[in-house]
């Protein structure tokens, strides 16, 4: 058995009932990785998907250069791999854990559809949804500065994973500035830049691997 109301809002298992999410995970076995493991490789040709219970993952790709670029960060309740499950092609990014994550692997995925068709249905909701996110994401590029599109990035952070503290919100997610900055698109001095520019303005407070927004409204602002 497994919670929906433990899963993120928007991600996969919210999106099920108890009876789909249940028969979900008894479709599959529990397992864990550590903070920093590789639970999924581009390239790969393993079929299997994660629905991932706890922790947060960042999913991301490599240019021929070598350089990283982070395509999405996902939390609890978010489903993996399912494209390379139903379409039968290699993995196109790479998961890693950015904190100890549980999750439970499930390989027969097509299956567990054919027998839950509205949870098909959602599934294709859901892509659409991606799609639609990862067009916003090229405009952001196009129109956006740097310091822009770091703005964007931190609300996102701030709305999903913050938590309140004294005059401001916590971000507590441990991503470092060379992720943010693949998140970006940008390089890891211009986003340097671009912090240095929204605490200059007393919109946030950085430290290791955390942000603290004191301004969200501002920060929103400054990425539109």
């Amino acid at each position: 058995m497994t919670s929906t109301s433990a899963a993120e809002p928007g991600e996969f298992l919210s999106l099920l009932t108890k009876d789909e999410a249940d028969d979900l995970c008894a479709a599959g076995r529990k397992r864990r990785w550590d903070r920093g493991a590789t639970v999924m490789s581009e390239g790969d040709t393993s079929d299997w998907v994660l629905v991932l219970t706890s922790g947060r993952v960042k999913v991301s790709s490599y240019t021929a250069g070598g350089t990283e670029v982070v395509l999405a960060i996902r939390g609890p309740g978010a489903l993996l791999g399912d494209m390379s499950s139903i379409s039968g092609e290699p993995r196109s990014g790479t998961v890693t854990a950015l904190e100890a994550i549980e999750g439970v692997v499930v390989r027969d995925f097509s299956g567990f559809l054919h027998d839950h068709g509205r949870v098909a249905v959602l599934l294709l909701e859901m892509v659409v949804s991606r799609l639609r996110d990862s067009d916003r994401k090229r405009v952001e590029y196009g129109a956006f500065d740097t310091t822009g599109r770091v703005a964007t990035r931190l609300v996102e952070l701030a709305e999903r994973f913050g938590e309140p503290t004294n005059g401001g919100v916590r971000v507590a997610l441990p991503l470092s500035q060379d992720e943010l900055a693949g998140w970006t698109g940008a390089s890891r001095e211009a986003v340097s830049k671009a912090l240095r520019s929204l605490r200059d303005r007393g919109l946030i407070e950085t430290g290791r691997r955390r942000v603290i927004v004191y301004d969200l409204e501002g920060l929103r602002k400054r990425a539109r």
